[in-house]
């Protein structure tokens, strides 16, 4: 899997989240469109990797977990992150939406409001988490 992939199944999670959304599977959508996030990130990551340079063990095995405060700081993206939210309370608060969301919530049973919530705070034009995220992938 490359980074083309991973920015390509990051938004298709969300467009899918958004449909589970609409048909009411709001467990689902929720899990899904925080999954984007995750992808849109493991993006970012792989742009840290050139071709025939051979990859940091630590930044490789940071890589595989589904923590996305971990996954921006092996991003390098904490001090983008931190400008964003300095530079926009609407950021701050999407990002505040997203940023507890975890691989465990695929077993938990979330409301509409929390499926809501975190799609909106990841689809927002301007100031969404997405948007942001392709700005450094």
């Amino acid at each position: 899997m490359n980074r083309t992939d991973l920015q390509r199944i990051a938004v298709q999670h969300l467009d899918a989240a958004k449909s589970l959304l609409q048909s009411g599977h709001w467990g689902p959508a929720y899990y899904l469109a925080g999954y984007s996030i995750e992808c849109g990130l493991k993006a970012c990551i792989a742009r840290q990797f050139r071709e025939y340079d051979f990859p940091n063990l630590q930044t490789v095995k940071d890589s595989y977990t589904h923590d996305l405060g971990k996954l921006v700081r092996t991003a390098s993206l904490s001090k983008e992150l931190r400008l964003a939210e300095d530079g926009s309370d609407v950021f701050k608060l999407n990002w505040a939406t997203v940023k507890d969301w975890s691989a465990d919530s695929r077993y938990e049973d979330r409301s509409q409001t929390r499926a809501t919530g975190i799609i909106a705070a990841i689809d927002a034009k301007p100031n969404g988490v997405l948007e942001w995220i392709t700005q450094h992938w």
